[in-house]
This record gives structure tokens, C-alpha cells and sequence, in this order.
């Protein structure tokens, strides 16, 4: 293997690391605090409060349920997500490839506790003005930025393909 291939798939695996660990360690602290006091409603300021709600969906939980059949077809649609991902890994080049992993290591960090608690701990509560946004975690920050990312590459790279 050429020593740039061994670079990348270093790199590629502490970025992976590195989002699981801090989604993991702000989830552990938060569950933490829920042992310790029975529930976790901090107030921090007018616009962040941390609320622990188990979302048993997706992303800032849209499609919740308590059906377990459904959630299983959810979590199932998610690994195999996980798997066109790890696969367009092998196909992209340049900065889709890292914001493609942005989206994998938050992935991952949801599809554990998913897999390990039946539910993903969102705890991020933003609000103005009594407007509350999705209560949602740091794997979900992760997957919307990689998103985002991703999202603007693509209309930079079809816009100097069509000049």
C-alpha cells in the first residue's frame, strides 16, 4: 500500500474516532446528570437549554414511533444508509470524501445508541422567543454540517462543470 493510502485511511478513521467520541462523551454526561437527578432539564440562557428526550426516530426526531416493527425498518434503512455512504467513500475524491465521513461518524454515533438503548438521547434544546428548534445531539450537529457541506460542493462542482 502507498504511504498517501495509509495517510488517508489513518486520517479517515481518527475523524471517524473523533465524532463517535464526542457525541459518546457528551451523551454519557448527559445520562450521567439523568442518574444523578432523575431528569435533565438545564437551563443554560434565553436561547440553549439541555432537555433529555429519547428519540426513537431520525434526525431531530421525524418519524418517531413505538411501533417496534417500524423501528426496525427505520434502524435497518439506516445501516444500509451507512453502507451507501462507506461505499461512495470508496468512489469520492477530495472534500466530499471528508464531509461524506463528517456524515458516517455522526451516523454511527445515533446508530449506536439506536442499537444499544432502543433510542438516541437528544439533550440540545435552541429557542427564541419561546420558539423551540428539534431537540437534537452532537452526532446530529455532525450529520447536518457534513450534509450542508456536501450539499454545497455539489452545486460548486455543477456550476463550473456548466460555465
Amino acid at each position: 500500500m502507498k504511504n498517501e493510502n495509509i495517510k488517508k485511511i489513518v486520517l479517515s478513521i481518527s475523524i471517524l474516532v473523533l465524532i463517535f467520541l464526542l457525541d459518546r462523551i457528551s451523551k454519557i454526561l448527559i445520562l450521567n446528570i439523568l442518574d444523578e437527578t432523575g431528569k435533565v432539564d438545564i437551563y443554560i440562557n434565553s436561547f440553549l437549554n439541555f432537555y433529555l428526550v429519547w428519540n426513537k426516530g431520525i434526525g431531530f426526531g421525524l418519524l418517531s414511533s413505538d411501533q417496534n416493527n417500524f423501528y426496525n425498518i427505520v434502524t435497518s434503512l439506516i445501516v444500509l444508509i451507512n453502507f451507501v455512504i462507506i461505499y461512495l467513500l470508496f468512489t469520492e475524491k477530495g472534500m466530499k470524501y471528508y464531509f461524506l465521513l463528517v456524515i458516517l461518524g455522526g451516523s454511527l454515533g445515533n446508530l449506536f445508541d439506536r442499537i444499544y438503548f432502543r433510542a438516541v438521547p437528544d439533550f440540545i434544546d435552541l429557542n427564541y422567543n419561546g420558539y423551540h428548534w428539534f431537540i437534537f445531539n452532537v452526532a446530529d450537529i455532525f450529520i447536518t454540517i457534513g450534509i450542508i457541506l456536501l450539499i454545497l460542493a455539489e452545486f460548486i462542482s455543477y456550476k463550473k462543470v456548466n460555465e
